[in-house]
């Protein structure tokens, strides 16, 4: 009987665009996805953008956008890269959506009016002390600052679980704290927060008994299991079993309001998993299931259905959401748990080495197709290198390159190539069903392999399927070399020898590229007008009748092409509109390149007096600053600081003014200079840019040297 799939992918951050890491995560989804249709069965498809928080909040901000546009701009951006990798969603949701806010809400509802004989409520109420930016005048959320983890003692971790022994805790449990704003010592104040009580016997009991029942990787499974008891780390200190969630956060905050609590908002950790539903309902509430698959239940019905299965892959970074608050959110709110979270690992480059985009070791999504290159080499090289464990993989250039041209090309394309020509030319492309006793023999070897292969695709052993298909290449391609059509080819009293060896050629090709459409979807496409065979369905009766004339299926990898894949990117121009940013290591950026000292000179760089500030109207990231350089005039400045600066903290300040620079027409006026600040260089991590202030005794109009 068909099965009923329901699966997901991690719902990727609304912040940016999609990185490598995304692209892998939903390229192997989509290979499981792909495969799973071609056995017939019903498969929902979903995902959606990861839209509310604080960094969401912060970095519209930055942009001078309401956090709406902001993560609608980010979602405009999602289709060329969907489209781009063949990546088959049926649906592309935002838990910016009224789905998401009501499910979200009446999740809450159903785990905080449990009645009294299932144990009563799982909500509960707490004053806590949290930490608070007192230069911005704000609660920092648990990725606006950082510390050493109270277990592991790891440095530079966020406040609410550690990256590096995957503990989660308390944000005051942070040792030496800092603000990622603004560097300073945060201040605890308290507030009234909300908690799934995860810790209750209830869960506890529940989640012990699921995360170890099969449902997941022996490894992962092993990991979660370290979570639930007490236990002595390295360092003497005890690691308790599990604590509370803390689900809210204060005002202000871009996110779904907690019912009947004005100015709490549900984290964005509550409702982000719940987007996943929410996809899936706007796919119903759209008919897409009914029109797909002939499916007219509704969404309720199908989610409540004994036949219904849900999968989520994710990486590993993530498992603590989604294999113990998940699952409890769903359990005890009365619904269905997933029936298993797949992990995968990370994506790392060229042995191992950490992705730079200044030292052009990243691997961008988007230049990749922008330099025109086949979208299927790079499913393919992800599928050779994914298993089912939880294992990162390494990109490496040369392994890709190699991979593509001998297998895809050298062995599995050329199967075709060398057949095609004399059976258009001699056989009006038509084929024999005669294979002659070897050729059978062969042709069943491949076909009967199926099975095997159907296996690994089933258990997402994706490396080990595209062996085997390249294994079975080679036989095809031993048969060719023992036969060799082109010397066949020069007598005619040859020809049935020669229709016999081509006809099995083209029937093992279409067989190969059955096995080989989950991973190269476009592929199978050409390759069903090309010989006449249903490529969308694992098991095809019949034999290959007749083919159209060959057109060429795929192009080799070039050194040229990855060489331009990984060039680092052109320096660009500061985004700020009136500020230089100072970046050095370990600031996020690279040294810039080396220039003499007529370079250095050019530049007339002056001490300032801020003698007014105030904001501008219109904008949320400019100050306009009014400088006394020592010219007897004042300078109007425009500079994108107002995200970090009161206009009454700056008012009597000195600063630094790059003093001949062109002045620059901006809608709001004319800006005559920049002044110098620092900032990290990966802003979405160390949000905050800060004015460069001299020592006192410097005056107004003192050149720097």
């Amino acid at each position: 009987m068909p099965r009923q799939l329901f699966v997901t992918t991690a719902l990727p951050y609304a912040n940016g665009p999609f990185h490598i890491g995304h692209i892998m995560e939903h390229i192997q989804a989509d290979i499981w996805v792909r495969y799973q249709r071609m056995q017939g069965h019903a498969v929902n498809f979903v995902c959606a953008d990861d839209t509310h928080g604080a960094p969401i909040m912060i970095a519209a901000e930055k942009a001078d956008k309401t956090p709406e546009q902001f993560v609608a701009d980010i979602a405009a951006g999602r289709k060329q890269y969907l489209d781009g990798f063949h990546l088959s969603f049926d649906n592309w949701h935002s838990t910016h959506s009224p789905e998401n806010t009501e499910l979200a809400r009446q999740i809450y509802r159903d785990l905080r009016d449990l009645s009294a004989d299932k144990g009563g409520s799982l909500i509960e109420t707490k004053t806590i002390e949290q930490f608070f930016d007192p230069e911005k005048n704000m609660f920092l959320p648990d990725r606006y600052f950082k510390g050493e983890c109270p277990k592991c003692h790891a440095k530079d971790q966020y406040g609410d679980n550690c990256e590096v022994c995957g503990s989660v805790y308390a944000p005051t449990d942070l040792i030496n704290p800092f603000s990622v704003l603004s560097g300073a010592k945060p201040e605890l104040k308290s507030s009234e927060h909300f908690f799934f009580k995860l810790s209750d016997p209830r869960c506890v009991d529940f989640l012990q008994k699921w995360t170890q029942d099969g449902k997941l990787q022996p490894e992962v499974a092993n990991k979660i299991k370290e979570w639930f008891s007490v236990r002595t780390n390295p360092d003497g200190s005890k690691s308790e079993g599990l604590g509370d969630w803390d689900i809210s956060r204060d005002a202000p905050y871009f996110g779904i309001e907690i019912p009947d609590a004005p100015g709490k908002y549900f984290y964005v950790w509550l409702d982000a998993p719940v987007g996943y539903l929410a996809s899936l309902k706007n796919w119903f509430d759209k008919g897409g299931p009914k029109i797909k698959h002939g499916d007219t239940r509704s969404f309720d019905e199908y989610m409540a259905a004994d036949d219904t299965e849900q999968y989520h892959f994710i990486g590993k970074d993530i498992v603590t959401f989604h294999t113990l608050f998940w699952p409890a959110m769903l359990k005890f709110s009365g619904r269905k748990t997933p029936n298993n979270v797949f992990v995968h690992g990370f994506l790392t480059i060229n042995n191992g080495e950490k992705m730079s985009k200044s030292r052009g070791t990243g691997l961008s999504p988007l230049k990749y197709l922008d330099l025109g290159m086949n979208a299927e080499w790079l499913r393919y090289y992800l599928a050779a290198r994914l298993s089912a464990r939880n294992e990162d993989i390494d990109f490496n250039a040369d392994d890709f390159m190699a991979r593509v041209n001998s297998d895809l090309i050298g062995k599995y394309v050329n199967i075709a190539s060398r057949a095609a020509g004399f059976l258009t030319k001699r056989f009006e492309g038509k084929l024999t069903s005669d294979f002659g006793t070897t050729g059978a023999a062969l042709l069943a070897d491949v076909r009967g392999a199926g099975d095997a292969i159907a296996q690994m695709y089933e258990t997402r052993e994706f490396g080990k399927a595209t062996r085997e298909i390249m294994l079975l290449a080679d036989k095809v391609n031993a048969y060719v070399d023992q036969n060799k059509p082109w010397d066949l080819a020069k007598d005619v009293a040859n020809n049935q020898a020669l229709h016999q060896v081509c006809s099995v050629l083209i029937n093992t090709f279409a067989t190969l590229t059955r096995y080989l459409a989950p991973v190269l979807p476009g592929l199978a496409t050409a390759v069903q007008g090309f010989v006449g065979s249903d490529m969308t369905r694992w098991q095809v009766a019949g034999n290959v009748q007749a083919i159209t004339p060959y057109q060429h299926l795929m192009q080799r990898v070039t050194p040229e092409q990855l060489d331009a894949l990984f060039e680092p990117p052109a320096p660009v121009e500061s985004a700020q509109p009136a500020t230089v940013t100072i970046a050095t290591v370990p600031g996020g950026e690279e040294i810039a390149p080396v220039i003499g000292i007529d370079d250095f000179v050019k530049i007339d760089l002056r001490i300032a007096k801020i003698v007014e500030c105030a904001a501008v109207e219109g904008s949320t990231k400019l100050l306009r600053l009014t400088l006394d350089a020592g010219e007897g005039r004042m300078r109007n400045v425009f500079s994108g600081i107002a995200s970090m600066y009161k206009p009454e903290e700056l008012v009597g300040q000195l600063t630094v003014l790059v003093a001949n620079l062109a002045p620059r027409k901006m809608k709001f006026g004319i800006s005559e200079g920049m002044v110098l600040a620092a900032s990290h260089g990966d802003e979405k991590a160390n949000p905050g840019i800060y004015i460069l202030n001299p020592w006192p005794g410097a005056q107004p109009g003192m050149r720097i040297h």
